[in-house]
Formats: C-alpha cells, structure tokens, sequence
C-alpha cells in the first residue's frame, strides 16, 4: 500500500500532468510553421528552375516548386550549384510534382516508371522530400472499385520508390460537382476517398496534398481537416472562389487568387493549418485567365499579395 506522502506525491504529479495537457489544449500553437511557396505553372508563368528561385526571392517567397525533369537533367556539380543558388537565397525546397503520367494506359505508365527511380535520386540529391500528384475523379471506362484498384497498384509501385529516396507522397482529390459528374463513371473527390485510397496504398509514405478550394467544393468542414495531423499533409494549395455562384456550379479552372472574395473561409482553413503544426510549402493555385494574362514579374507579384494577405489572418 502507498503511504499517505506517496499517495500525496502521485496525486500532485497527476494533478499537474493534467494541468499541463489541458493547457496543451487551451493554447494551440500560434504561429505558423508553413512556407509561402512558389510554383509558377500554376499561376501561369514560365520559368525554368533557377528562373523560379530568382522570383521566389525578389518578392518574399519562403519555397519553390521544384521540377524533377528539370534537376534529372543536371550533372552532380550543376546541381550542387542548384542547391546553392536556393540556399544564398534564404529559400527552401516546396514540393515536386509526380513526373510520369499513371492515369491513361499501362503502357504510357510503364514508360514513366521506369524513369522514376532515376529522379527520385535526382531529388534525393537536391533534398526533396515531398512529392505529389492530384487524382481525376472521373472515368468513361472505368468504373469505382476498378479505378480505385487500378490506382492502388500504380500509386503503390510510385510510393515505394519514392520512399527508397526519402520522400513523402501526396495525392490530392479534386472536389467540384461539375467535374466529377462530367463523364459516366464518378471517382475519389472528396477526403473521405482519399483515405481509402492512402490506406489501401499502404505504404506509409503516402498522405494528402490539401487544397482549400476541393475542401470547399467537396461540401467539407474544419471538422475534416482535424482528422489530419502534420505527418498526414504533405503539401497545400490555398485558392479563393468565384462570387455568385452556387457550390456545385463551381468550375475547377475558374478560380480566384486568395482572399480575392472570401467566399472560401481560408481564416478557418489556415488557422487549422496552424492548429495542426502543419510545416509545409503552400502555394497558390488559381487557374486564373486574368492573371495567366500577366507578364511573369506582375503575376508573381500579384501572387505573392494575395499569399501574404491570407497569411496575415493567422499572423
């Protein structure tokens, strides 16, 4: 039996133990871990490698987009200059896109494999290790389960390679109606799905690219994004939406910069970011006529505005 000073003892420990934990829950983190990242594809600029780290650092970006074609093409000492060049200008690596196509026929796939491990390893030697694609959540030919498993075994055989490389893969679900009704046979659109997919992936290297604009047109709350924690989000994309439009009339290439119109309740979706220690790149995604419009200097400029504007609703 515990003499009365013990009990006392483990009773104070227990006390403030709990103290401590509940003042984890009553003071979430406050300050962002994330980076404001640059991909230039996405805002319609045209730039090789080193033409999108000068951007990034003449108006404020903290990432860049990296492009694995790109680097797979450099020799060991040019891509160590790569990575001096990103490092002089107090920049750090966002994300990588998957670079082979697995969405059309086998053989178009396995064309792609099999340039994949050699990459990965340019990546490797840059220091990438985020990596991600986005799913069509569409089909005329086929149908869920078959995609789904279709898509399983392709992204299988991709994350593994990338995990021998030390890199993380995300895969994000694209949620408007009007594109995921637009052919006979609907797909993954909404986080739920994806992880169905993620866990019949089963890699352990496989999480989300999160977007605020499918988390909007997929119908989903704050709620969702605190099923997630840091490890599960690989990357981010943050976008405003049209004014004036129904939800399921939301067009996926018709998209707005942040804090264009509030209609997307980014305060609530970076606060959760913040909330989640999430400390990753997130970039701008707008598809955008009028800015793709814009000389690049403009449209980089533009952008960096509009991420800095949202960033400054969570401080």
């Amino acid at each position: 039996m515990l003499s009365r000073r013990c009990m006392m003892t483990t009773t104070a420990a227990l006390v403030g133990s709990f103290a401590t934990a509940s003042r984890g829950w009553a003071e979430p983190a406050t300050k962002r871990k994330f980076t404001m990242d640059l991909r230039t594809g996405s805002i319609g600029v045209r730039a090789d490698q080193r033409e999108a780290i000068r951007l990034a650092s003449r108006h404020g970006f903290e990432s860049v987009n990296a492009d694995p074609s790109y680097l797979g093409k450099l020799e060991d000492g040019e891509l160590k200059e790569l990575v001096d060049q990103l490092r002089s200008a107090n920049l750090a690596w966002g994300a990588a896109g998957l670079p082979l196509d697995f969405r059309n026929d086998e053989k178009t796939f396995q064309r792609g494999f099999a340039e994949l491990p050699r990459l990965a390893m340019a990546m490797q030697k840059a220091g990438i290790t985020r990596v991600g694609t986005w799913l069509m959540p569409n089909s005329d030919d086929l149908p869920y389960v078959q995609n789904f498993r279709q898509h399983a075994k392709r992204l299988r055989e991709c994350a593994k390679v990338l995990a021998d490389h030390g890199q993380r893969f995300g895969l994000e679900y694209v949620g408007p109606k009007t594109l995921w009704s637009a052919k006979r046979y609907p797909f993954i659109h909404t986080m739920a799905e994806t992880k169905d997919l993620i866990a019949e992936i089963g890699t352990g290297n496989v999480g989300f690219i999160l977007d605020s604009w499918h988390w909007y047109t997929a119908g989903e709350t704050v709620q969702d994004l605190h099923t997630l924690t840091n490890q599960d989000i690989v990357a981010c994309d943050l976008n405003d939406a049209p004014k004036g439009r129904a939800l399921d009339e939301q067009i996926d290439n018709q998209r707005e910069l942040p804090m264009a119109t509030g209609v997307i309740d980014l305060k609530a979706f970076l606060s959760t970011l913040v909330a989640l220690e999430y400390d990753g790149p997130i970039r701008a995604e707008p598809f955008n006529a009028k800015l793709n419009a814009m000389e690049n200097e403009q449209a980089v400029a533009a952008t960096a505005k509009a991420m800095k504007q949202a960033f400054a609703l969570v401080g």
